[in-house]
């Protein structure tokens, strides 16, 4: 028989300390609004999921200090960053490389401060652990299940168990946020379902210690390596540490299948291309890749983040950096409805905003995939033949191949030109939606769009100036905004006005007043503030419901 008592309390509770539960915790402690976090595991990485850090999310860690650490999180960031599609590794053929500097060499985009980083799971997660730590507002219990809850009008209780004791408990909550996963219990008790493709292929990943793998073959290093044989794209290697650990992937269909250890193994050294060399298997995870988003998002207390809301193919990058895109944006959301100064229709944007981004990345992430396997159609099998005819076809195939993949491989439009079109918490001011691109990416201030990066002094970017609360930029002194800032206090909205005296930049951001969210997304702007500035501060704290929005602001930022 268990125990069970009631005893704790929490602004917000966050069930799963991955990434995502992680970074809202984090986000949540940095803001000041004391959180729970709640983990069934100890915390501990054993299957790695993801280890490239994007640059949306590096700009967030800008914004948490955490950088240096992430830089020096344990990946060998002088190790080649090239991807290779070949045969085999050793004597066998090389179709295409995309050649990519070291993490250390690469150059940081002109349109961001960062640039990504390779920091693969079992690094990354301590980092964010370290730093959700940092603010001494956050409590991590790890071997604690989430078991259920009961949302009130004015609250939620969660019901745990202690797995070490087996004792109960429920804890009071004002919002609960499940971030635990594609199986995720909290998910399933809401009730949501998700749409899209439940299994793309069933796929077995196994981290490998492999010493001197380089030593090994005849290829140049490369980060990641893609293997085509007669059946098509049947696996490929990542480096995960740089050194000697590498995860392998054995890309299945859509049938469902368990490999053995006997069997990967097999495999791997097929991939290699020879049999006479030590390796370990450190584990073993199928699983399986979805197309997948959630229909709703929540409730009013309760949402779920990351891969409870969204299931994507890996091919791209973007599932954990999406996810922590979903954990800002709640983060300064939760911030607002604790401390008061949050609309009653705040927390309803955060599914309004974010569903549209998951649908489009996964998507993507999918289109992605389906490139990766092309060879598995019509492919002709020459590029097997030794000799000048298989030369020839061995060209003609790795030329198309390679072009094909640098949609993968070149993805600054998805990490940072997502946009909140149409949200009730951004005031539209009349200009046309740019398009939504891949591989490149143009900054806007537009309403809606992540603000624009643009150095005011070594080392100082303008996205050091947004994270904290609301941030007006003001380009022109004159504009007297003392009235704004005094409707802001009333109803404790944060606030700030920050004055920038360069032409260029106020080129970019095109407007004499430019407001800012928490998240650093463009919430208003106008070359005057607007009559009713009771209104604008209503808006974008979340007052109105969704699709409802005073005329008068947009009418004042349009002119």
């Amino acid at each position: 028989m268990t125990n069970r008592n009631t005893a704790g309390r929490t602004p917000v509770m966050i069930v799963g300390a991955g990434p995502i539960g992680l970074s809202l915790a984090g986000d949540l402690g940095w803001r000041g609004v004391p959180c729970m976090l709640i983990e069934r595991g100890d915390g501990q990485v054993f299957q790695p999921k993801m280890d490239m850090v994007g640059i949306r999310t590096m700009e967030f860690c800008r914004r948490w200090g955490i950088v240096e650490d992430v830089e020096n999180a344990g990946y060998n960031r002088d190790y080649p960053q090239d991807y290779a599609w070949v045969s085999k590794l050793h004597g066998g053929y090389e179709f295409g490389r995309e050649p990519f500097p070291s993490v250390r060499d690469e150059a940081k985009p002109e349109q961001s401060p960062q640039k990504r980083e390779r920091c693969p799971q079992n690094f990354f997660d301590p980092v964010l652990t370290r730093f959700a730590q940092r603010s001494g507002r956050v409590d991590i219990r790890y071997q604690t299940e989430y078991l259920s809850h009961d949302e009130r009008a004015d609250g939620v209780t969660v019901r745990v168990r202690n797995l070490a004791t087996g004792a109960e408990e429920c804890i009071e909550c004002q919002y609960l946020v499940g971030c635990d996963g594609g199986a995720s219990r909290v998910k399933e008790q809401l009730g949501t379902r998700m749409s899209g493709t439940p299994a793309l292929t069933y796929t077995t990943n196994a981290i490998i210690e492999c010493e001197g793998l380089e030593q090994l073959h005849d290829k140049q290093p490369g980060y990641r390596y893609i293997f085509i044989g007669p059946e098509g794209t049947w696996s490929t290697v990542v480096a995960i540490n740089g050194r000697n650990w590498w995860r392998f992937s054995i890309v299945g269909d859509g049938t469902m299948r368990t490999l053995t250890e006997d069997e990967v193994a097999a495999a791997f050294r097929r991939a290699v291309g020879r049999d006479d060399f030590e390796f370990r298997i450190v584990s073993l995870m199928p699983w399986i890749r979805r197309q997948l988003v959630a229909d709703n998002y929540g409730t009013t207390r309760v949402k779920i983040a990351g891969d409870a809301a969204h299931l994507t193919s890996p091919t791209g990058g973007f599932g954990m950096n999406m996810g922590i895109q979903d954990s800002v944006d709640l983060g300064w959301k939760l911030q607002a409805m604790v401390e008061g100064w949050g609309g009653a229709h705040l927390l309803d944007t955060y599914e309004f905003e974010r569903r549209p981004v998951a649908i489009r990345n996964v998507a993507e992430a999918t289109n992605n995939l389906k490139l990766m396997l092309t060879p598995r159609e019509n492919l002709n099998a020459k590029v097997f033949e030794p000799g000048p005819e298989g030369d020839v076809a061995r060209q003609i195939f790795g030329d198309a191949y390679t072009q094909m993949m640098k949609r993968e491989w070149y993805t600054i439009g998805i990490h940072l030109g997502f946009r909140y079109e149409g949200s009730s918490i951004v005031v539209p001011d009349g200009t046309p939606e740019p398009e939504d691109t891949v591989n490149t990416y143009a900054q806007t201030a537009r309403p809606g769009h992540r603000a624009p990066h643009a150095w005011l002094a070594p080392g100082r970017s303008t996205l050091d100036l947004f994270g904290r609360g609301f941030v007006l930029v003001r380009f022109d002194r004159a504009v007297n905004t003392a009235p704004l800032e005094a409707v802001a206090r009333t109803v404790g909205l944060p606030l700030t006005v920050e004055d920038i005296d360069d032409a260029k930049v106020r080129g970019l951001y095109e407007r004499a007043l430019v407001l800012v969210r928490p998240d650093g997304h463009v919430a208003w702007r106008a070359d005057a503030l607007p009559d009713d500035l009771q209104a604008l501060v209503d808006i974008v704290r979340g007052v109105y419901p969704l699709a409802v929005q005073p005329a008068a602001c947009e009418e004042a930022a349009a002119r």
